[in-house]
């Protein structure tokens, strides 16, 4: 008669041991609000809506891209953050080099908690949504640029007001979103023409065709 697998106590406390840790994405918070605007949203539950936004908006994904996996990088991709903390979307570059520098220092301290098979896989998932090489990558991507915009339009500008950020600004990272998908990237241009027209985002918009998609 077959049965439970036998459990391996090292491997369960040390995947229960990084299940806790993950908890703590919960105390780091971001510059945008919540929906509603009613306090600052935190990182897991950025990391909870891109998911559920992977799950919904998937068939506006590349045929053949397998959103399990994709929900599975949102669900980890920000957990480096727990040691990293979280820097503002629009930083100067240099730092933003040192966030991607304490992110990689923090990936190894926190997936090297799990047992060592599971770590090889989980930091590699991971680190393929940081190098945004596959197709389910560059679609993870697009939740992660697409869900800041359409809180900060829902906000009325949101964080878009409160640094200053511009129409151009954005629309950098529209090109990311419309790189793993070109309808959502026709999407979130929608809302930032919309944003510049109604005033709560700042500078012009180009003249001329849309950009073409890609980094």
């Amino acid at each position: 008669m077959g049965g439970m697998e036998p459990i391996d106590a090292d491997s369960l406390g040390r995947q229960i041991r990084f299940i806790m840790e993950a908890g703590r994405l919960t105390a780091v918070l971001r510059q945008n609000t919540v929906t509603g605007g009613s306090r600052r949203e935190n990182s897991a539950e950025h990391s909870w809506h891109i998911a559920l936004m992977a799950l919904v908006l998937g068939p506006l994904a590349p045929p053949g891209t397998d959103i399990c996996r994709v929900m599975s990088m949102l669900l980890l991709h920000d957990l480096v953050e727990i040691d990293a903390g979280d820097l503002f979307l629009y930083a100067p570059e240099a730092d933003q080099r040192r966030q991607d520098a304490a992110e990689q220092t923090a990936a190894e301290r926190l997936f090297g908690l799990l047992p060592a098979g599971q770590e090889s896989s989980v930091r590699a998932l991971w680190a393929e949504f940081c190098e945004r090489e596959t197709a389910e990558a560059r679609f993870a991507r697009a939740m992660d640029r697409l869900q800041p915009i359409l809180l900060n339009h829902a906000a009325g500008g949101g964080t878009w007001r409160t640094h200053g950020v511009t129409a151009d600004q954005v629309l950098g990272k529209v090109r990311l979103i419309a790189d793993g998908s070109p309808a959502l990237g026709s999407y979130a241009r929608g809302l930032v023409e919309d944003a510049v027209r109604q005033g709560f985002l700042t500078g012009n918009l180009p003249a001329g065709p849309r950009p073409a998609t890609g980094a």
